[in-house]
């Protein structure tokens, strides 16, 4: 198979013709088309707000991903991670985040999705007391899909929101009473290939937060509520503290009062576990909670400790959340917050009901029953579910364990977790099972994503992108570490080419040679070859996949 392109997506690419001349001569160039109704979005007004953000943080945020490179190179050298020496001052300072708002109060149930029209009209409606419309990893970034769900959720925000009834009946809308809206922009490393200043590809996180914040924070406040986000993929507390000098920036260009904004940070990397205190510190004005994320956490651990053998583990779904490295990081999570006073958002439940299947739907929901019961017995104050059939499921569970709106008076003092305790690594086997469905899981996904589809429902979970990376990232650290399967046989790029062969062509048979011939699966396979068998470890499958995203848009390649 032909390798796919590693280079990250475009700087300095081939511009469209701008339908702004005069935003041109101030360095602002629209590369991607107005489509009906997005001139409502991009506004010369919005992209002067955006381009202003771009120019005073793009630099501090590319200082931040070269730290992240340093880090790994210690890390890669043997370096094992504990509680930052220079920062035990904050740890043991006795100090609380600025008050949450009244709608961010009772958490208990969080529903997430993609930022599609009647995905958000669902969520929306669907019990949960919070709904967290994803631009990351539920979300493919073509431009129709980020430009797209900038509209929806405006009209969310504004209630006039709505979609064609599937029976031809009236348009499904909006129920008066709703959950709170929260938006998660793209992280740190993703770009906005379609907008650039300055000769630059603008960041996709804060093109994200930027045209949310812009058209949306003044009608959330006339109504209520406020500008909420999740931010994600954060590894210290620089990287949030960035992110604090983000939200005053723009609090103060639109003239909305300080601590308006409120953000729950994702502990979805493995050094961010690390620094859960300092973190939150440095948002604390606009810090309303941590989240465990669980998924990524898991892809977190791989991928930092890729270099190292001692850290391979076994099929995922062995790495379950009552393993002790996993449960030491989530009790630690909700020791921390409700020390600062900050809500512990528990992890995702990917399931989702299998409505032909009685037994199999019975073991899924016995599943989630399980995990959200030890989330409440474990003091967090609420938690994430996929799919609307589980709101009533997960929050009865939640009012049975949590009468009251959330467990902030739960200190958990028996909680005692160590560096050790976060850098365990779970037993287990590696199978030739767990082989394929990684394989299986990884080029069904992306072939999705390539098609525009970022939430993909596979073998009754909802996978998204965090995922399809764990997939990935496994084979490549059993191939690069000579992993032994159960049986014996050594994980040797042989057998790997063989199973991903035969995988392909199962898959080729089970959606016939016309939906393989339309769809992407060949590119899928390409892009996922390139990574497994990479000399290095690739650190999101999300900058290949986008350079490769736009040159199905017909947008030319990427530069180095």
């Amino acid at each position: 198979m032909v390798g796919a392109s590693l280079r990250s997506p475009g700087e300095n690419t081939a511009v469209t013709t701008n339908p702004y001349p005069t935003l041109e001569q101030e360095g602002i160039r629209l590369r991607g088309p107005l489509l009906p109704g997005f001139e409502e979005i991009l506004t010369p007004e919005a992209l002067r707000f955006v381009a202003m953000l771009h120019r005073r943080f793009d630099q501090k945020r590319r200082g931040l991903l070269r730290r992240r490179q340093t880090v790994q190179k210690r890390l890669d050298a043997g370096w094992r991670p504990s509680f930052r020496e220079e920062t035990a001052n904050i740890r043991d300072g006795n100090w609380t985040v600025e008050p949450i708002p009244a709608d961010l109060q009772d958490r208990r149930v969080e529903i997430t999705g993609p930022v599609d029209r009647k995905m958000i009209i669902h969520a929306l409606n669907s019990g949960a007391r919070v709904f967290m419309a994803d631009f990351e990893d539920s979300t493919s970034p073509t431009w129709e899909n980020v430009i797209g769900g900038q509209i929806h959720l405006r009209d969310a925000v504004r209630r006039s929101i709505e979609f064609p009834s599937p029976d031809g009946g009236p348009p499904l809308r909006l129920n008066d009473e709703i959950a709170t809206l929260v938006v998660r922009p793209r992280g740190w490393h993703l770009p906005e290939w379609h907008v650039n200043v300055d000769g630059r590809a603008v960041s996709g996180a804060l093109f994200d937060f930027g045209l949310f914040f812009f058209h949306n924070a003044r009608e959330l406040i006339a109504r209520g509520s406020g500008p909420y986000f999740y931010l994600p993929k954060l590894e210290d507390h620089r990287e949030a503290r960035v992110w604090n000098e983000v939200f005053v920036r723009a609090q103060r260009a639109l003239k909305i009062p300080a601590g308006t904004i409120k953000a729950t940070v994702l502990i979805e990397t493995i050094l961010a576990a690390f620094e859960m205190h300092e973190i939150l510190f440095a948002l604390r004005e606009h810090a309303a909670g941590l989240n465990c994320g669980r998924w990524d956490y898991i892809f977190s651990f791989i991928k930092k400790f890729s270099a190292r053998p001692e850290f391979v583990l076994p099929d995922r779904v062995q790495v379950t959340m009552d393993r002790h490295f996993l449960h030491s990081y989530t009790r630690l999570v909700v020791q921390t917050c409700h020390r600062r006073r900050a809500y512990a958002i528990g992890g995702m439940a990917a399931q989702i009901p299998v409505r032909a299947d009685a037994a199999a739907n019975r073991i899924a929901l016995e599943k989630v029953v399980a995990d959200k019961t030890r989330e409440v017995n474990d003091g967090h104050d609420g938690t994430w579910v996929a799919h609307p059939g589980l709101v009533r499921i997960v929050t009865d569970i939640f009012h049975e364990g949590m009468p009251g709106p959330h467990q902030l008076g739960r200190l958990c003092e028996d909680v005692h977790v160590v560096a050790e305790d976060l850098l365990s690594v779970p037993e287990g086997t590696i199978t030739e099972a767990g082989l394929r469905l990684n394989l299986n899981v990884g080029i069904i996904y992306l072939e999705s994503w390539l098609r525009g589809k970022g939430c993909v429902p596979i073998h009754n979970l909802m996978e998204d992108a965090a995922t399809a990376e764990i997939s990935r990232s496994q084979v490549w650290q059993w191939l690069r570490h000579g992993a032994h399967l159960a049986d014996g046989r050594a994980v040797t790029i042989e057998l790997y080419r063989r199973l991903l062969e035969d995988e392909s062509a199962k898959l080729r048979d089970e959606v016939g040679e016309r939906r393989w011939a339309e769809g992407r699966y060949v590119k899928a396979i390409e892009i996922l070859d390139a990574l497994m068998t990479a000399r290095k470890f690739v650190p999101f499958m999300t900058i290949p996949a986008y350079d490769a995203l736009l040159g199905l848009e017909g947008k030319e390649p990427a530069t180095p």
